[in-house]
């Protein structure tokens, strides 16, 4: 029986901070849910969360049948991803919603660009489990609603928004350059050699999304 070509490393370290990022969006959806001002919205949270698991499995089993244990592919993301979730945890509605909007965009974004060097069906796995623009579409109207039931809160959400874009740059860029280089290969895979202007790009899209939600950037 011939031998199996190992899988290639920068792949499976794609798939796996991706899984790492459905799963820790899982919990923290369902946590946040209990943040809603009322069923409907806790309800919808709730199907989120549950499409968000539903993406891990799928990454997970493209993982196993690469031959990887998906928790060995996730584990290098672990400190980094964390550390972004536990140093922005919302205090309410408007801040878990303008989290979900600003902070997970700006993560698919940055995937988004890597996935590009990606062969398939891995590229096409990876962009199919980003979010789509439902998930915007309703962030988008709570952060406008909370924002016309009290003008106010738009300078509040204003300055989260800059400090999750903050931290979520800073934790890519420790993903984008971390030790064992691997994504950083595909970034230069793609053709998109320079990190600054992938940061620049980022940083661009994140001031269009801000002004769609009427915040100031």
């Amino acid at each position: 029986m011939p031998a199996t070509d190992p899988p290639d490393r920068a792949v499976v370290d794609l798939l796996g901070l991706v899984a790492l990022g459905e799963l820790l969006a899982f919990e923290r959806m369902a946590v946040d849910a209990r943040l809603a001002p009322d069923l409907r919205r806790r309800a919808a949270l709730g199907e989120m969360a549950a499409a968000e698991i539903g993406n891990y499995r799928r990454l997970a089993d493209r993982l196993a049948a690469l031959g990887v244990l998906p928790d060995d592919a996730m584990a290098p993301y672990v400190e980094p991803l964390q550390a972004y979730h536990d140093s922005t945890e919302p205090r309410d509605w408007a801040e878990a919603v303008t989290k979900a909007y600003v902070g997970d965009a700006i993560t698919d974004d940055f995937i988004r660009e890597i996935a590009e060097a990606l062969a398939e069906p891995d590229r096409q796995l990876v962009l199919d489990v980003l979010h789509d623009s439902s998930y915007a579409d309703f962030a988008v109207a709570e952060i406008r609603a909370a924002v016309e039931a009290d003008p106010r809160v738009a300078g509040r959400l204003s300055m989260w928004a800059r400090r999750l874009v903050g931290e979520a740059l800073s934790q890519a860029g420790r993903v984008a350059t971390a030790e064992q280089g691997a994504l950083t290969a595909l970034v230069a895979r793609s053709g998109r050699v320079d990190v600054p202007g992938l940061f620049r790009r980022l940083t661009a899209a994140h001031t269009t999304r801000m002004a769609a939600a009427g915040l100031n950037n």
